[in-house]
């Protein structure tokens, strides 16, 4: 069975930092890409950042320069650094897992996390 657990969400000022780490169990990620999607209230879930299973990386353009993802293959772990934060970042993160390549198409990734809460206050 393969789960994802993510943790680190939470409340944190404009211009603070986060970090949000993803540990998969179940399903290696050899030949897998993962990826972060964020909803905001009210609004469809969108891509955040994804790896591929070499290690290539792809952002969505609001977070291009301010986010970074990266990823722990001995601990089957992901991370994502959120820095700069500001009141728009404000959404459940999810992190996502498939085979194959990064895709922007949240309706293909095959299995998902909880999704914890980063709220930005200003």
């Amino acid at each position: 069975q393969v789960q994802l657990v993510e943790t680190g969400g939470g409340l944190v000022q404009t211009g603070a930092s986060l970090t949000l780490s993803c540990a998969v169990s179940g399903h290696s990620f050899n030949g897998n890409a993962v990826a972060w999607f964020r909803q905001a209230p009210g609004k469809e879930r969108a891509f955040v950042a994804g790896i591929s299973y070499i290690g290539q990386t792809l952002y969505g353009d609001l977070v291009k320069g301010r986010f970074t993802i990266n990823k722990d293959n001995a601990k089957n772990t992901v991370y994502l650094q959120l820095n700069n934060l500001n009141t728009e970042d404000t959404a459940v993160y999810y992190c996502a897992i498939r085979s194959g390549v990064i895709c922007f198409d949240d309706t293909i990734w095959e299995h998902w996390g909880q999704g914890p809460q980063v709220t930005v206050s200003s």
